[in-house]
């Protein structure tokens, strides 16, 4: 192990240091060579936002680090793809033969493919994600197991059916607690302590608010969602627990999604990438580390060198957001 240094504890501050301007030319030149590749030049396209973001924010006035290439998530893009166009394209000719043996048998399995990817995606996805993640040369590191994984989410997945969607609460909070629960910043863990119950009040609220609100509750809806997720995630370090607080209120939600709205709407779009480090610097501005948090003796641990990103890409395909 490698011991960076030693130093006072304090609680040391995290934030988004993007400008919208700087981000508007990646975002609009990603735009343009993604139309003119026809899709090919994506993966750089998604490489290029993710090491800004990751560069523009930082702990400790230290910036994180994304090493991820193009070529890697390419690789994962093809492999996606070619797998979904030949399901597609068997799915397409079972459908044009009108032969019933042929259609149930290519619908089922079309559908259940697209079940059973996405636990393998979602592991995938945080494992590569996670190793090309650092801050001062310290990497992130997953150690979940897949097979473990995959039981577990589709545990979540029947049992939801089950109770007819019920039991997605308790879901999320499962999956959001395996992977905190199995992810590492050199020698520092995390671990998530929500429960499903919390995460189903939450929604439950929403759900016998939002109309007889006409929509106005939605902004104390955020404000719980968001504290519920930042707030029950921990650090532990040196057998020290560092948590995070989230001091938001609704009219901060409000401000926050009403000004969005507008800027993306007078502008008809061109203030997305505005918005994006708009909202990004939003939530760092209120999220805070409590705690006693030594960064300069965070230990260099073993590093996974996982470039397969297919499931990082597969998770776009399903618009699935990491965490």
């Amino acid at each position: 192990m490698e011991v960076i240094s030693k130093k006072q504890l304090l609680s040391p501050s995290i934030k988004y240091v993007g400008k919208g301007v700087e981000f508007a030319i990646i975002y609009f030149k990603n735009i343009i060579l993604t139309i003119l590749t026809l899709g090919l030049y994506y993966p750089w396209a998604k490489v290029e936002i993710l090491k800004y973001h990751y560069q523009s924010t930082a702990l400790d006035d230290s910036r994180f680090s994304f090493t991820g290439t193009g070529k890697e998530v390419f690789r994962g893009f093809i492999k996606v793809y070619v797998i979904l166009i030949l399901l597609y394209g068997f799915l397409f000719y079972a459908l044009q033969t009108q032969n019933k043996a042929l259609m149930f048998p290519a619908i089922a399995v079309f559908y259940l493919f697209l079940i059973l990817v996405i636990p393998f995606a979602i592991h995938g996805a945080v494992r590569y994600r996670s190793s090309r993640s650092s801050w001062k040369g310290i990497h992130f590191k997953y150690l979940g197991d897949r097979a473990e994984f995959f039981w577990l989410y589709i545990k979540g997945i029947l049992l939801t059916l089950i109770t007819i969607g019920i039991y997605g609460a308790w879901f999320q909070v499962d999956i959001r607690k395996y992977i905190f629960s199995h992810l590492r910043f050199g020698n520092l863990s995390f671990d998530f302590r929500g429960d499903g119950g919390g995460l189903f009040w939450i929604n439950l609220k929403m759900i016998l608010l939002l109309y007889p609100t006409l929509g106005i509750y939605s902004f104390w809806y955020y404000k719980n969602l968001w504290k519920f997720y930042s707030e029950n995630t921990i650090i532990t370090q040196d057998g020290k627990t560092i948590n995070f607080k989230l001091k938001i209120e609704a009219g901060d939600v409000f401000e926050l999604v009403v000004v969005n709205f507008f800027l993306i709407l007078f502008t008809l779009g061109i203030a997305t990438p505005w918005v994006a480090v708009r909202t990004l610097k939003f939530f760092f501005r209120f999220l805070e580390i409590d705690g006693e948090f030594d960064t300069d003796s965070i230990q260099q641990a073993e590093y996974d060198d996982y470039d397969d990103a297919a499931g990082d890409d597969a998770l776009d395909f399903f618009d699935i957001d990491l965490l």
